[in-house]
């Protein structure tokens, strides 16, 4: 394999993953991130570039003083509350950041792109009765969080089919856990996530979490989600990049496992993993909250033969527990930056 790749959003939190994994695989991964909400610390593996990825000139100067061969596309705005109260800034960076991204990579040759998405494409999921959400599940964004990775899908296809650049989507569910080795881990700031919410809690670092609903449709009443574990889904972006397909093709795939854990069972996973207790109350549902939010992930397992091996429940939340125990929590790497 090998080549160099650039790395956009490479200091934010899977996309520091991602440049790991990308290192270990035999490609050099140049980070390219203005540090909005990433962290310098977490580039670890290869050069950094600091730039934003709205600067046309400064993407393509890095692509060609770096001879890149393919792009990781993370950067980009991540809140999805934030969305409906800023929709402006991400229009701005998560849409405007695409079609500046992709006509750099035309200017400069470029052929190969990975996209970082989202399963908030799908919106409240695939439909009652339906237990996994397929790549072809009806796309109807609760979020304009979600209508922007959805616009970034439409443009890149687009792209493709007028100059050929060849592109894979993932379509992320719950990204979670943390580089086994305590490197790089998750810390946003604020944080909005429900492991490390829950681990804060947990060690009383935090406020005692809340379960947002028992009386759903499920099995013990709490929402049901699909947890990966982030160098699972690092694995999956280097598996894109080298994915054999046909010029000026798009795939969008799901990446998850599958199976749905519950908000009960995370904090049951949580008092395994600590020793004591979490702090937790019940509150009311929130608007907007699904029942059950579940990959199908037959499609990624065949176009990329790719499948998660470290994603069980405990495991993720081991990983994600070591990393928020480290002297030097909040030092790596956090949220995606633009």
């Amino acid at each position: 394999m090998g080549g160099t790749v650039l790395v956009t959003g490479g200091a934010g939190y899977i996309g520091s993953h991602t440049a790991k994994a990308l290192a270990e695989s035999g490609h050099t991964p140049v980070v390219f991130d203005n540090l909005s909400s990433g962290h310098r610390q977490a580039v670890r593996w290869g050069p950094f570039v600091h730039g934003d990825v709205r600067d046309g000139r400064a993407l393509r100067q890095a692509i060609e003083a770096h001879s890149v061969t393919g792009v990781i596309h993370f950067a980009g705005l991540i809140e999805v509350g934030r969305s409906m109260t800023r929709p402006d800034l991400f229009y701005e960076h998560n849409v405007t950041g695409v079609a500046v991204m992709l006509a750099a990579l035309a200017d400069c040759g470029v052929g190969r792109l990975v996209f970082s998405s989202s399963a908030a494409v799908y919106g409240d999921g695939a439909g009652p009765g339906v237990a996994a959400i397929p790549e072809d599940a009806p796309k109807a964004p609760a979020s304009v969080y979600g209508d922007t990775k959805l616009w970034g899908e439409r443009m890149i296809a687009a792209h493709g089919r007028a100059f050929g650049l060849t592109a894979v989507a993932l379509r992320y569910f719950n990204a979670a856990g943390a580089d086994p080795g305590g490197l790089i881990g998750e810390a946003h700031d604020p944080e909005t996530h429900l492991i490390p919410l829950a681990i804060n809690a947990g060690l009383g670092r935090g406020k005692p979490l809340t379960v947002f609903g028992r009386d759903f449709p499920t099995p013990d009443g709490s929402c049901l989600r699909d947890y990966i574990h982030v160098s699972d889904l690092a694995r999956a972006h280097v598996a894109a990049l080298a994915a054999p397909m046909q010029a000026g093709e798009f795939q969008a795939l799901n990446v998850g496992t599958g199976q749905g854990r519950s908000v009960l069972e995370v904090i049951a996973a949580v008092d395994r993993a600590l020793g004591t207790p979490t702090p937790h109350s019940i509150g009311p549902r929130r608007d907007g909250d699904p029942p059950s939010l579940v990959a199908d992930p037959a499609l990624i397992g065949r176009r990329l033969d790719w499948a998660p091996r470290d994603s069980s429940l405990d495991h993720i939340i081991e990983t994600a527990a070591a990393w928020a125990r480290n002297p030097k929590f909040g030092a790596g790497a956090e949220g995606q930056s633009a």
